[in-house]
């Protein structure tokens, strides 16, 4: 599962672009406990989320030219150059060029085939979030696509990533794990677009964060000025889930995971 042991390829960072990122912090202080730290003024207005005083993400203030209101996700690499021009070679494009971020490490932001926005992280003094799998705290990542076995492709070439075929009552998710590990460090799934028509017509990777209770989420969540796109949710020996928008549409999920079954 998703852990602070970073690999090549395994989600590292995310961050939010919002056009208030004082109403933001309001927002997720009051969902997840968060507290916002700036980065100072040589960080240009970017900083960062804590969870008792664990930074569980990155966020800044964005403007309507940079892009609507999101979550952008992070995946390690050990060469950013590198993977920005693989990138391209596999028929995916770089919006951002790759970009030393002071001492902290080299970032890219790139598009994959189909048009989904995601960024790399070259880590130098800082290595990745903190935290993750805690109540409050990214936990897993899916992305909607319109042609899986392109995406899977894609993403292969980039990072090396696996998939593998959970079966399911009524069908099979398809999940991914780092390039020499086994399926159980999957940290995420790939979910085509025609299977749930009724979330972004366009793909997507949506983050999961971990949560004590998927309902009281839900609640805090539309309190705060947020919208519910899936009502909160139980599958089977995963967890109840809900899908939600912050008061400025950017999107994300919660998650009440299941207890390990045990063997």
């Amino acid at each position: 599962m998703l852990t602070t042991r970073y690999v090549t390829g395994a989600p590292n960072w995310l961050d939010l672009g919002t056009p208030d990122i004082d109403g933001a912090s309001s927002f997720y202080a009051d969902l997840f406990g968060w507290r916002f730290r700036p980065g100072g003024p040589e960080a240009g207005g970017y900083g960062f989320f804590q969870l008792d005083g664990r930074t569980a993400a990155g966020g800044m203030q964005t403007t309507p030219e940079q892009g609507p209101p999101s979550w952008t996700v992070y995946f390690q690499t050990p060469d950013a150059d590198a993977t920005a021009k693989a990138a391209e070679q596999a028929h995916g494009s770089v919006l951002m060029q790759p970009t030393d971020v002071m001492d902290q490490g080299r970032v890219a932001i790139l598009a994959d085939q189909a048009g989904v926005t995601f960024g790399i992280w070259q880590p130098a003094a800082n290595k990745g979030l903190d935290v993750v799998r805690d109540p409050g705290s990214l936990c897993w990542l899916e992305l909607y696509t319109r042609d899986l076995p392109a995406a899977a492709g894609f993403y292969h070439a980039l990072f090396g990533w696996e998939t593998s075929a959970l079966t399911f009552a009524g069908g099979t998710y398809t999940t991914v794990h780092p390039q020499g590990t086994e399926p159980e460090a999957m940290f995420g799934g790939m979910v085509p677009l025609e299977d749930d028509p009724a979330r972004a017509t366009s793909g997507t990777w949506l983050p999961y964060f971990e949560v004590p209770d998927a309902d009281r989420a839900v609640s805090a969540a539309q309190h705060g000025g947020g919208t519910v796109r899936l009502p909160a949710t139980d599958l089977e020996d995963v967890g109840r889930i809900a899908e939600l928008a912050d008061p400025y549409g950017a999107r994300f999920a919660v998650i009440k995971s299941s207890p390990p079954r045990q063997q």
